[in-house]
């Protein structure tokens, strides 16, 4: 068990320092070339922030591990909303704003509707994965016209604008972004293998591995922006960012991995944890829209919601 585990290890750091060494390159480069940084930043960003995701799930569903892809992404999402909204809420109760009431959590509680009606015959087929690609491509679109047309950015917007830096050199741009062009991959290639050997080694399915530990490992750069954005006091920024990796996972990484090779879905991945994702957004809806803040009592309910769950997929799994 020993090799595995050192896999994953191995696999979620360097998974996790590629991406972001990509995201800075690609983004520098971008600007320093003359793109626009909303444009960088919705783009570039925008995919970069979700590439741990996407990459695991995309060699995962190309090596025939569907269950794995399915489950790194539902359960990212429920650790982004669960976990990383949980522990950020008890550090520093944060006020959702308006602008995320109007739009993020419509589109968010929408698109999370759309991947339901779209996995609950058992499959996600490549045209179910275009249907998800182009309903991201719609949701970019819609941020690039706000903020252009009407001269106002979103939280998801402002997060992924935050995250391009400041003053890279062309020359290092260049050097970072191939590192992590080539690093990437590689990296979620031996996560990939690792959680596949651990899952069996363990007895379990590579669904539950997907669901718990390797979803846990490429929500981490989330949960470090979040924590680093309430000590700032940036409410709009650590939400925007939980919102916005949401909507790309659902709509980016499913898509991506439908697209790739068409997926049969578990069914306990339907009637568990989809409804689980599902669930654990409403509760924070609730919070968004009743007391227009995640506080301590609710950052409480959802860091409970998402350990009893960890606890109650293992507990299926092993028993």
């Amino acid at each position: 068990m020993l090799i595995p585990l050192l896999q994953l290890a191995a696999g979620f750091v360097l998974l996790i320092w590629s991406a972001d060494r990509l995201v800075a390159g690609a983004s520098a480069l971008a600007r320093n070339f003359g793109v626009s940084p909303m444009v960088v930043g919705l783009t570039i960003v925008g995919f970069g922030t979700s590439a741990p995701e996407m990459v695991v799930s995309a060699l995962a569903s190309l090596e025939g591990n569907p269950s794995l892809a399915i489950g790194n992404a539902l359960g990212s999402n429920i650790a982004n909303v669960g976990l990383i909204l949980g522990l950020t809420g008890l550090i520093y109760p944060m006020d959702v704003e308006a602008s995320a009431r109007r739009r993020e959590f419509p589109i968010l509680g929408l698109v999370t509707i759309l991947t339901a009606v779209l996995m609950v015959n058992g499959s996600l087929s490549r045209a179910d994965g275009f249907i998800l690609i182009g309903g991201l491509f719609l949701f970019i679109a819609s941020m690039a016209v706000r903020t252009l047309v009407q001269a106002k950015s979103d939280p998801t917007t402002d997060a992924l604008l935050s995250e391009i830096p400041e003053g890279m050199p062309t020359k290092t741009a260049v050097i970072w972004t191939l590192i992590g062009l080539v690093v990437l991959p590689v990296s979620a290639q031996m996560l990939v293998d690792g959680a596949v050997s651990l899952a069996v080694m363990i007895g379990v399915s590579e669904a539950v591995i997907g669901l718990t530990v390797v979803a846990l490992g490429t929500s981490l750069p989330e949960l470090a922006a979040a924590i680093a954005s309430a000590v700032k006091k940036e409410d709009d920024l650590a939400i925007g960012n939980i919102l916005g990796s949401n909507l790309f996972n659902l709509l980016g990484v499913l898509g991506i991995a439908a697209l790739i090779h068409p997926m049969t879905i578990e069914p306990i991945l339907i009637w568990r944890d989809l409804p689980v994702m599902a669930g654990i957004f409403v509760a924070l809806a609730i919070a968004a829209y009743t007391g227009r803040r995640v506080g301590r009592g609710e950052a409480g309910v959802l860091l409970l919601a998402y350990l009893v769950y960890q606890v109650v997929v293992f507990h299926e799994a092993l028993g």
